[in-house]
């Protein structure tokens, strides 16, 4: 079937207010009412400009019909989802509702009026006011959130501004702003996602509201690297620590801890803390990358120290290459 678009066959805009839907409707029925139109389709007109008002003028319609409106354009052909009809019932509880009478004389319009595509989207039910209502659950929201990685290892509340659409009593839709906290847990992962129940679209009659998921993105560190719960730190080291072995201490994400490296370690070597990445069952490591540092030779001092190395040490640094 065809997507109707209603506000084109009224001639209205999308963010029409009722009062100009309702001269639009008016002005277009005298025009194409069948006992007083010359109009070679007036029958088919009129129909067609009823069936629009009976979706405008209501509220709940309105806002449901503008949600999948923004997705089709005006004779694009239309496959509404599955269980769109299923959240309308009659006032007494059962399928339809009241019958009204034929539109070729009485003015009003029986169910059968209605297009295949208004059944489809409101479940072949009655259109007229009063004789049932809209039961829709809300949209989610999907949103990124951005912290730092000492977030991620302690826990942190966050404060979201969201925008939603709402329909006013005058049957105008607006953006509405509300402020909702959150509550990020420790050991939070990159791209893992929080739901928040309850915080999404609100639900239009008594439709449940949707629910708000946050997908986490951890910011790079200025001193770890990150590796899903494992962290990296390049740690530097003297070449006396690194080569008879010293006790340092290294930051970590919960604090400084002593550590003991080992004599004859090298320069790119990993020693390991465990359990001290972000908390997880089980907890992520810290690694440690050695960076053995070289003293500057900017003083005669210490030119005299490397000059006595050079004449002290049997030392080749390239003899593995050979």
């Amino acid at each position: 079937m065809e997507f109707r678009d209603y506000y084109k066959v009224l001639g209205v805009e999308r963010g029409a207010a009722a009062d100009a839907i309702k001269t639009a409707y008016r002005r277009l029925a005298r025009k194409y009412h069948p006992d007083v139109s010359k109009e070679a389709d007036a029958e088919a007109r009129f129909k067609e400009v009823q069936e629009a008002y009976e979706v405008l003028k209501d509220p709940q319609k309105r806002a449901a019909y503008d949600e999948l409106g923004s997705e089709w354009t005006s004779g694009q052909q239309f496959r509404p989802p599955p269980d769109w009809g299923s959240g309308f019932e009659s006032a007494g509880g059962a399928p339809g509702g009241r019958r009204g009478r034929s539109a070729g004389r009485g003015g009003g319009a029986s169910e059968q009026d209605f297009s295949e595509f208004f059944s489809s989207l409101f479940g072949g039910g009655s259109p007229f006011a009063g004789a049932e209502r809209m039961h829709a659950g809300g949209r989610d929201h999907h949103a990124r959130i951005d912290i730092e990685l000492e977030e991620a290892f302690r826990g942190t509340t966050r404060t979201f501004e969201l925008r939603h659409p709402e329909v006013k009593p005058d049957g105008t839709v607006e953006m509405r702003t509300r402020t909702v906290r959150v509550s990020i847990p420790a050991g939070v992962a990159t791209g893992q996602l929080i739901r928040v129940a309850g915080q999404g679209e609100p639900g239009a009659g008594e439709g449940a509201a949707g629910d708000l998921y946050l997908e986490t993105h951890i910011l790079p560190h200025r001193l770890y690297q990150l590796d899903n719960r494992d962290v990296t730190l390049t740690f530097p080291v003297a070449p006396w620590e690194a080569a008879l072995g010293a006790a340092v201490t290294v930051p970590t994400l919960g604090g400084e801890v002593e550590m003991h490296v080992p004599a004859g370690s090298q320069s790119g070597q990993k020693l390991r803390l465990r359990g001290r990445g972000l908390p997880g069952s089980p907890p992520g490591d810290e690694y440690v990358q050695l960076k053995v540092v070289l003293p500057a030779a900017n003083s005669p001092e210490a030119r005299a120290v490397y000059e006595d190395m050079r004449a002290k040490l049997n030392f080749d640094p390239r003899a593995a290459q050979r």
